[in-house]
C-alpha cells in the first residue's frame, strides 16, 4: 500500500507562524499600548514564516506570501474602520493562512 503524504501537517507550521504574527502582533500592541512591540512580534513571525515558505514552497511562493503578509497587515487598518479592529485582524489572518496552506500543499504535491 502506498504511503499518502500528510501535506496538511507540513503546511501547518508556516500558516500558524504567519497567523501568530498577525494576531499576536495586534494583541501585543493593543494590550501593551506600545505599537513598536506589536511590530516586533509581526516582523519576527513574518521572517520565520518567510523562511518556512521558502523551504516548503520555494522562493517565488515565499516572496508572494511575504508580500501578502505585509499587505494584510497594511490592509487591516482601513478594514478596521469598517468592521472593527479584531474582526479585521481575524479576516486578514484567515486570508493569509488559507493562501499559505494552499501554496504549501500545491508545492508538496508537485514533489
Amino acid at each position: 500500500m502506498a504511503k499518502v503524504p500528510d501535506v496538511l501537517s507540513a503546511a501547518a507550521p508556516a500558516a500558524l507562524t504567519a497567523a501568530s504574527g498577525l494576531v499576536g502582533g495586534y494583541g501585543v500592541a493593543r494590550w501593551s499600548g506600545r505599537r513598536e512591540l506589536g511590530g516586533a512580534v509581526l516582523a519576527v513571525a513574518g521572517a520565520g514564516a518567510a523562511a518556512q515558505w521558502r523551504r516548503t514552497a520555494g522562493p517565488a511562493a515565499a516572496a508572494a506570501l511575504t508580500g501578502l503578509y505585509v499587505a494584510a497587515f497594511g490592509g487591516s487598518h482601513p478594514l478596521a474602520k469598517r468592521i472593527g479592529a479584531w474582526p479585521s485582524v481575524l479576516a486578514v489572518t484567515g486570508v493569509v493562512t488559507a493562501a499559505s496552506t494552499a501554496a504549501t500543499v500545491l508545492a508538496a504535491r508537485k514533489r
